[in-house]
Parts: structure tokens; sequence; C-alpha cells
């Protein structure tokens, strides 16, 4: 099984934090190797080429079309968080979005 790099991104890296923890918890649950990289929107130029998508939390929209142009030059796919997975921090939520959006 392949590894599945994800990259959270919020406004200063807290929420994000936590949804990778949730994230990383589910992906062990049903054994799924994932690395899960969360921080702020600051730092995607220093990540985004070593990740298979990017995941950018609601709130963030404002910078949606500047990071989508990042991840497109760099190969990446890139997604929205949805709001009710982002709000309830939702794990399992996410993985079966990210392995969805990875397929």
């Amino acid at each position: 099984m392949e590894i599945k790099r994800i990259f959270l991104c919020c406004g200063a890296g807290m929420s994000s934090g936590f949804l990778a923890q949730a994230l990383r918890k589910a992906a062990k649950k049903k054994k799924v190797l994932v690395e899960v990289l969360a921080t702020a929107e600051s730092e995607v130029d220093s990540y985004i080429a070593k990740v298979d998508i990017l995941l950018v939390a609601p709130h963030m929209k404002y910078v949606f079309d500047t990071l989508r142009q990042k991840a497109e030059e760099n190969g990446v796919k890139m997604e929205i968080i949805p709001e009710d997975i982002y709000g309830e921090i939702d794990g399992e939520g996410l993985l079966d979005f990210v392995l969805e959006k990875l397929s």
C-alpha cells in the first residue's frame, strides 16, 4: 500500500493540527498509511512539492485561487475541507474524503 502524503492548511496552523491528529488516528484504525502535515498558509511553499494533496480550511477560501495555482504548478491535488468535517474535527470523514479525491 502506498503512503498518502496529506497537507492540511489553515490560517495559523492551530485548528488544522487538531484535525491532523484525528486524521492520523482514523488512518491507523483503518490501516491506511498516511503522512500528515498541518501548518499555516504561510508555509505552503516549503512543503507543497512533497505532498499528494493540499487540503485547505473552509475559512481560507480567500486564498484558494493562489493556493490552487501553487498546487497545479507542483502536480498536487487541492481541495477545500468540507465545513462539516472541519467543524466536527472528523478524522474518519476527512480520511474518506481524501481517499476519494486521491483515487
